[in-house]
């Protein structure tokens, strides 16, 4: 499925094509895409919203699947394999960035996606050593939401600030906030979410927060950190404010709408606000790791390939049940 233009996903912008498979590189791996999860930077591309570095492109960084073909430099997998692709394609490994384990930061990084070629595919290719292995205890299903929204809030929660046991705020609650509430759980945080949908709140107390309200509401206590989701800058403020002195607001977002002026005050006392940009393969491992251990469930609907607009469209409408997943 694959983009030429951007355009509103009621437009359909993704259309199927067939291309000859091509071998990979002598350092990459080809993949038999078994599962592809949908994100809403695949929205945010197709819809124009996150400029394109490429095109046409294939989207899709939530990749689960087996090998197929291997480089004639590959050693980490052989064919038969099971692998995973996320969003991180590549980096140089040669930066200032890169050699202070700051990979996410490397100027030179490539993205599956945006850069290369993704999963919104029947094949996929990509560099074996950003390639990872699941665990088996995920189906491909199971494992393709872990690779984005998954590791993504991992990195979010670490970001934070938020010591195991403390105070956490998580700001909408789709995919990747089901996802990290879990994580947080685990390790003993007290979570308490603002989102605008009351599906959404019961779904919070259900998988452990202790209090779920609305974005114009405060949590009844002040938050050691706080992630927000929401593409929104409005939400941004409204974490901040619900936080204790020295708290820190995580923002999980590619793609923000604008910071509107605040008080002062609500940044005084050594407040914090960061980004959240991509994530390290030590990241993902350690996620991949924690995510069986734990174990972290994860809830999707799925759409056959050629249905990838239409998973779009209710990604859009907030009609899909935590996650979307392309399937073979």
């Amino acid at each position: 499925m694959v983009l030429d233009r951007p355009a509103p996903i009621g437009e359909r912008p993704l259309h199927a094509t067939t291309r000859e498979a091509r071998a990979p590189g002598e350092d990459d791996i080809a993949i038999e895409v078994r599962a592809c999860g949908v994100c809403r930077t695949d929205l945010q591309l197709c819809e124009g919203d996150l400029a394109a570095r490429t095109l046409p492109i294939v989207p899709g960084h939530q990749i689960v699947g087996r090998v197929s073909a291997i480089g004639s430099r590959v050693t980490r997998f052989a064919v038969g394999d099971r692998a995973a692709i996320g969003w991180l394609a590549s980096a140089c490994g040669a930066c200032k960035h890169c050699h202070a384990g700051r990979e996410n930061l490397c100027e030179r990084a490539a993205f599956t996606g945006w850069d290369r070629d993704g999963g919104y595919a029947t094949r996929a290719i990509a560099r074996a050593d950003f390639a990872f292995r699941v665990p088996e205890s995920f189906s491909d299903a199971d494992a393709a939401p872990l690779l984005c929204g998954g590791v993504i809030g991992y990195r979010s929660l670490k970001r934070s600030n938020v010591a195991p046991g403390g105070k956490l705020g998580l700001y909408g609650f789709g995919a990747s906030a089901t996802l990290t509430i879990q994580i947080a759980r685990a390790r003993g945080d007290r979570v308490f979410v603002c989102t605008r949908s009351i599906e959404e709140r019961t779904r919070a107390i259900e998988l452990g927060a202790e209090w779920a309200g609305g974005y114009d509401e405060r949590p009844p206590e002040p938050l050691d950190g706080a992630i927000t989701f929401a593409p929104s800058g409005d939400v941004v403020v409204a974490a901040l404010r619900a936080l204790d002195r020295g708290g820190t607001v995580a923002i999980n977002a590619i793609h923000l709408d604008r910071v509107p002026e605040f008080s002062y005050d609500a940044l005084w006392l050594e407040r914090n606000i960061v980004s959240v940009a991509n994530y390290t393969r030590e990241d993902a491992e350690e996620l991949l790791a924690l995510a069986a251990q734990i174990p972290v469930r994860t809830v999707y609907d799925t759409f056959a390939l050629d249905d990838a607009n239409v998973a779009l469209e209710r990604l859009r409408a907030g009609r899909v049940r935590g996650a979307a997943v392309l399937v073979a």
